[in-house]
């Protein structure tokens, strides 16, 4: 995404502009006009922002725009360090119980398992995640469909988390072209209070009141817009991860074999990430036994 988001700005600035400049457009006007437009634009903006979300979704959106500068989080060799932790857990709980987990999942950091998928280890939205419901798996709770029915229950609160803070940013889009038609309208009263100069005074004038209009529409479509589907992408990726987790806990709970629970859970990976059967039997098989 990291790559991307660049090539994106740099191609949508060069050919707006140099579009502009190769019909006889004056760089000029804009760059005497934009300063003003962005304070006004960008308060207007951010006072509606403020006001129109709480906290937890100023603090999501704020997060969520590190996703415009990395690199894609879940790889297929994430997903192959995934299926390998799960394939190590279910093993060494069909081998010696599903006690033998609480160790592990109480203290994941100082465990030698999860120690040996770092990747997994650093997510720790997903560590709490499997770890919670292998406490649960522990304790007795044995019940797939009662399990199911509380795993989807939380990923449902994961997703609404995500979608509040991909709407408030979808919002701030929306909003742009009418924001930059406030901005249009305040330069041309400020023209209206200049009425008595000469034509090319007034022509300069109403030509930096454009602007705003040109920025509005300009930032919501080619920017703001296609931002938020960027982090969008990115929260859903995080989502079809847990989803990954939770078939194959689930697989694991109703008495399937390890590496029967772990290609439940491959199938719902997507294709572009998705390895393959043999990639996944092939990691699974250079594992170490689990203790």
């Amino acid at each position: 995404m990291q790559l991307n988001f660049i090539i994106g700005v740099v191609t949508a600035v060069a050919c707006t502009l140099g579009g502009y400049v190769a019909a006889g457009g004056h760089i000029s006007v804009l760059a005497e006009s934009a300063p003003l437009e962005i304070v006004i634009m960008g308060g207007t903006a951010a006072g509606g922002f403020i006001i129109g979300n709480p906290k937890a979704v100023k603090t999501g959106v704020r997060k969520s725009l590190k996703h415009l500068f990395k690199k894609p989080k879940f790889t297929k060799a994430s997903y192959i360090e995934l299926l390998s932790l799960m394939y190590q857990m279910f093993k060494l709980a069909k081998t010696k119980g599903m006690l033998a987990l609480e160790a592990h999942v109480e203290n994941p950091e100082e465990s030698s398992i999860f120690q040996a998928f770092p990747g997994f280890l650093q997510n720790h939205h997903a560590l709490e995640f499997f770890c919670d419901y292998l406490r649960l798996f522990t304790l007795g709770a044995d019940k797939p469909y009662e399990i199911e029915a509380l795993m989807d229950e939380e990923l449902e609160v994961h997703h609404s988390e995500n979608e509040a803070i991909v709407g408030a940013i979808q919002t701030l889009a929306d909003g742009m072209p009418a924001i930059g038609i406030v901005a249009c309208v305040l330069g041309v009263i400020h023209t209206m209070g200049a009425i008595a100069e000469p034509p090319e005074v007034l022509g300069r004038l109403i030509g930096g009141a454009l602007v705003g209009t040109f920025m509005g529409v300009w930032t919501a479509y080619g920017f703001v817009g296609p931002m938020g589907v960027c982090i969008k992408a990115a929260l859903d990726a995080e989502s079809r991860y847990l989803q990954c987790l939770k078939t194959g806990m689930l697989a694991h709970l109703q008495a399937f074999a390890p590496s029967i629970s772990v290609e439940y859970a491959r199938k719902t990976i997507l294709s572009d990430v998705r390895p393959s059967f043999t990639e996944v039997e092939e990691a699974t098989q250079a594992l170490s036994a689990p203790s």
